[in-house]
């Protein structure tokens, strides 16, 4: 048996793959420790939607919104829906939900801004809480784990300047039309997934790549400067083909959109001096839910088998493929 520490070959999601080798009941199984953070999150959860709701909202909502419900309990239980899935595949949640409140009759100015603040929140948490499930390890104490954070490090860098990016020009009338965004979007996951797939069935070496997968966050962070979308995909799939342990990919992705996203909100606040009026009305929904799943996806892929997710993400890609075509047709 090798006496190297876990992660001293320097690939991202060592502790992740030992946990996985262990017997399912070892991976339900959590300490005091974790139950005592997973309690403190939520306190914390209590006491954010009690201030969303008597603090926040009401300064950012329109007089004519004033008798919508604080609570629609359809996107609460969608929010839950999709970030869990997002937390657990690290893509889909903007893409999913936003289609849905679109769908619904919501303005882009009460979508968007609020998907933002959701997504700075529950990435944040889903990461901390991947982390203390041992998807992924961030620090300074391994090989692996220097690598995992000087990935988040460059990812997050790359999406904070493409956000901004983003918004700016969605919000100043010089955006490309929606067709074409959404199918560009739709093409290179398209293309992204199938090259996943296509991997584990002839059974491509995964072996670790890290210059690959600094090309995949720049191309990502790129993707979402343009259409604004499909930052996710590119990037989790990006990371799986450069060799990062799909458990440990889904974590990677959710920590940096939620910190890429605190730039989107800090964007936003920015340009209402503009004149830019924006609506927080669906925030509470949204939070409500998305909040709690974030707590439990990581719990959720910690227990999965990593094979599953093999094919749970690039198959969940091709899904967020359908739902940009079908909206372009």
């Amino acid at each position: 048996m090798s006496d190297e520490q876990p992660g001293s070959d320097g690939r991202i999601g060592a502790l992740a793959r030992e946990l996985d080798a262990l017997p399912l009941g070892d991976r339900l199984r959590l300490d005091r420790a974790n139950w005592r953070r997973i309690g403190i999150a939520l306190v914390v959860y209590a006491i954010s939607l009690w201030l969303l709701t008597a603090f926040v909202v009401p300064q950012f909502t329109p007089d004519s919104a004033d008798s919508v419900g604080l609570f629609v309990p359809v996107i609460v239980v969608s929010a839950f829906v999709f970030e869990t899935l997002d937390s657990a595949s690290g893509m889909g949640f903007g893409a999913t939900i936003g289609a849905l409140l679109f769908v619904l009759g919501y303005d882009p100015l009460a979508v968007t801004p609020v998907l933002l603040l959701s997504e700075a929140a529950t990435g944040i948490v889903s990461g901390l809480f991947h982390n203390e499930f041992q998807n992924v390890e961030f620090g300074l104490d391994n090989d692996s784990a220097v690598e995992a954070t000087r990935v988040l490090g460059i990812i997050v860098g790359v999406g904070v300047l493409a956000v901004v990016v983003s918004v700016v020009l969605t919000y100043f009338q010089f955006s490309i039309p929606d067709v074409y965004i959404k199918s560009y979007v739709g093409v290179v996951v398209l293309l992204i997934a199938s090259v996943t797939i296509v991997q584990k069935y002839v059974g491509s070496a995964t072996d670790y790549r890290p210059r690959l997968l600094i090309g995949f966050a720049v191309f990502a962070g790129l993707n979402k400067g343009i259409a604004g979308s499909g930052y996710g995909p590119v990037i989790t799939l990006g990371e799986i083909i450069s060799g990062v342990y799909e458990k440990s990919a889904t974590a990677i992705t959710s920590a940096a959109e939620g910190i890429v996203s605190l730039a989107g909100i800090a964007t936003f606040f920015g340009i209402t001096a503009a004149g830019v009026e924006i609506n927080l009305m669906l925030l509470p929904s949204v939070f409500a839910g998305g909040f709690l799943a974030a707590i439990l996806a990581p719990y959720t892929v910690r227990t999965l088998p990593n094979r599953a997710l093999q094919y749970l993400v690039p198959g969940y890609a091709l899904v967020l493929v359908a739902i940009l075509f079908a909206q372009v047709l």
